[in-house]
This record gives structure tokens, C-alpha cells and sequence, in this order.
């Protein structure tokens, strides 16, 4: 257990490095500290907190910095979320304030704004799809054997996908199969069309073409990529840090971690709490070890849950970011609701 006064010198250690980004010693602490004690008693209580491994000493200066343990523990027990700033909440209303025609591009300008409010890399995720309903399906012919499939779903979504026909696929019998599946899926959950896909319509199609596979290959691809969870990311120069970046190659590597959806999921995996922090050894990449992950979910009722978060070092100002965070996530359930609103009424 930590006495009240290693409690605020440890705050006060996280909170001068984290906005400076300079070492912080025993002359600065005594400045800051809201009580007047000895700068020996200061030392003596650096030392032991030093001992305790939540703050070390770097090799260019005397001063000390926050571990990741004390990061830790200044995250469990001490932070306190500060207030959002008037300029940043009237940038984040105006950023948002525009016309969409998919709920993607919400989500899309949700990672630009956060990312330039905060000069780190934001991450965007939009409502859980298991609601999302097929609201169309359609191919154009682009001749040579070619088509575009064109899906779209309740939530705004428009997939298209260009593919190559079976030879034994004529028009008449396309048309036929397309009217099927309009008449058996149009209205179900994706999920649901995705098991019908499987079980019913197979059986349904054989009465227009000999193997229907071909057509189902089709139409199962492009819905799969409706169904798959989509990420934004912007931002990615701001990971070029030199706390964090050690050489070019795990600059690439990084890059290429955040450039594919399974690795990203993976890495923010299922948050636990509406706001939660993760960082070093917590998080799933070994690139990651000197960078933190803050993760907020928001909810836009019965369409379900989104998330959004900021990749940044370790010495992130959490107070500043968890309370951005808190804020924005409520900015943008608000705009997206908006958003479901405003198509319900056309």
C-alpha cells in the first residue's frame, strides 16, 4: 500500500512527464506538490517509489519517469478524467456536422477527427453488423462473362464485388435466382441469411440451373465481405515517434499490423468496460511494448455496439485522452443515431 503522500507524488510524476515528456526530478516535483515537505523527504519518497518499480530512472538525466507499472497503477487508482476543452467539443460537432450517404463514411470521420484532435493514431469500428438486415441484391451484366454484384443492407452498407460467371449461367436462369433470393432473404439478418444460404436456398435454386453452386459462390462472397467488421484507421504518420519507434523495420511491421482487420481485432479483442486502457506487455503484439490502447464502446440502441480507440506511447496524457474519449464516444452515438433516424423518415 502506498501512503497518501507517494499517492500524489506518484500522480504528480505521471502527470508532469506526460505533459512535458521530460524526466521529472526532485526540484520540479517540489514546485508542484500540493503540500510543503523537505525536497530529502521528496528524494526519500522517489526512492522507495523507485524501489516499489513504479518509476525509473533514465540514462540522460537524474530525473525519473512513470514505469509501466506505475502507469498501471496510476490508471487503477488515481486518474481522474479531465474535462474536454470548449474548442475541441465545438471542432468535434462541426467535424461531424455534414451530410452522409453510408453509415462507413460516420465511421470513417469519427478515426479523423479523433486523430487530429489528438495527434495519435485512431482507430473506428461501427455498430455490430449481427442486426443488419439484406435489404438488396443485384447483378449487373458487364459482359464477357463478367458481373457486378451489388449488396445492400438496412444500415447504409453498399457492397459491390465484379466477378466471373460459369459459362453454363444464362441470363433468363440469373434473373430467376436473383428474384429467389429477393423473395426468400430480403428483410433477415445477414446472419440469418448467411445459415439460409447453407440450408435452404441450394434446394430452392436447383429447380433453374443444374448445380448452383457458381451463383452461391457469388452471392456468399459478397456477403461475406457485407458482414465483415470493418476498421478505419487515421493517423498512421503519428505512430513515427522516437519513444516508440526503435527502427524502420518495426515501423513496417506496425504499419502492416494495422493495415488488416483480423490483426486488429485481435489486438483490441472485446473491451471489458466502456472505457479501458491497455498497454505494454497487456497488449497481444511484442511491437506494441512501448505503446498504450485506449478502447471506448459506445451504443446506438437496438443497432447495437461500435468502438473506437487511440494507439499512442505509453506516455499518453490519460486524463486529457480518457476524458476526450468519454466525450466523443457520445458525439458520435448521437450522429449515428441521427444518421438511422433520418433514413427511417424517407
Amino acid at each position: 500500500m502506498l501512503t497518501k503522500r507517494q499517492l500524489i507524488i506518484l500522480k504528480d510524476i505521471v502527470r508532469l512527464y506526460t505533459e512535458s515528456g521530460q524526466p521529472v526530478g526532485s526540484k520540479t516535483l517540489l514546485d508542484q506538490l500540493p503540500m510543503h515537505v523537505s525536497s530529502a523527504t521528496v528524494r526519500n519518497e522517489m526512492v522507495r517509489l523507485e524501489d516499489m518499480g513504479l518509476i525509473e530512472k533514465t540514462h540522460l538525466s537524474s530525473g525519473r519517469v512513470p514505469s509501466t507499472k506505475g502507469y498501471r497503477y496510476y490508471l487503477d487508482h488515481l486518474v481522474e478524467p479531465s474535462g474536454v476543452d470548449a474548442n475541441d467539443l465545438a471542432l468535434i460537432e462541426t467535424s461531424f456536422d455534414q451530410s452522409y450517404l453510408q453509415i462507413d463514411q460516420i465511421i470513417a470521420q469519427s478515426a479523423k477527427i479523433l486523430s487530429s484532435l489528438t495527434s495519435y493514431t485512431a482507430i473506428s469500428l461501427g455498430p455490430e453488423l449481427r442486426d443488419a438486415r439484406l435489404t438488396g441484391f443485384r447483378l449487373v451484366p458487364l459482359g464477357d462473362h463478367q458481373v457486378m454484384a451489388i449488396l445492400v443492407t438496412d444500415n447504409g452498407a453498399v457492397e459491390n464485388q465484379i466477378f466471373s460467371v460459369p459459362h453454363e449461367l444464362d441470363s433468363e436462369s440469373l434473373e430467376k435466382t436473383i428474384r429467389i433470393i429477393n423473395d426468400q432473404l430480403i428483410g433477415l439478418p445477414l446472419t440469418a441469411v448467411i445459415q439460409k444460404l447453407h440450408s435452404d436456398i441450394p434446394q430452392l435454386l436447383t429447380h433453374y440451373m443444374i448445380t448452383p453452386s457458381g451463383f452461391l459462390d457469388i452471392f456468399g462472397n459478397v456477403l461475406k465481405k457485407a458482414a465483415k467488421e470493418r476498421f478505419h484507421v487515421d493517423g498512421k504518420m503519428n505512430l513515427i515517434n522516437p519513444a516508440t519507434i526503435k527502427n524502420v523495420d518495426q515501423l513496417k511491421s506496425l504499419y502492416a499490423l494495422i493495415d488488416q482487420d483480423a490483426d486488429l481485432a485481435e489486438l483490441i479483442g472485446v473491451p471489458d468496460q466502456a472505457i479501458e486502457v491497455r498497454l505494454g506487455d497487456e497488449l497481444t503484439n511484442n511491437l506494441l511494448h512501448d505503446f498504450s490502447l485506449i478502447t471506448a464502446t459506445y451504443e446506438v440502441g437496438d443497432h447495437g455496439k461500435g468502438m473506437i480507440a487511440l494507439l499512442g506511447p505509453t506516455s499518453m496524457p490519460y486524463s486529457r485522452m480518457i476524458g476526450l474519449l468519454d466525450v466523443f464516444r457520445e458525439e458520435l452515438a448521437k450522429k449515428i443515431t441521427d444518421y438511422y433516424t433520418h433514413r427511417g423518415e424517407e
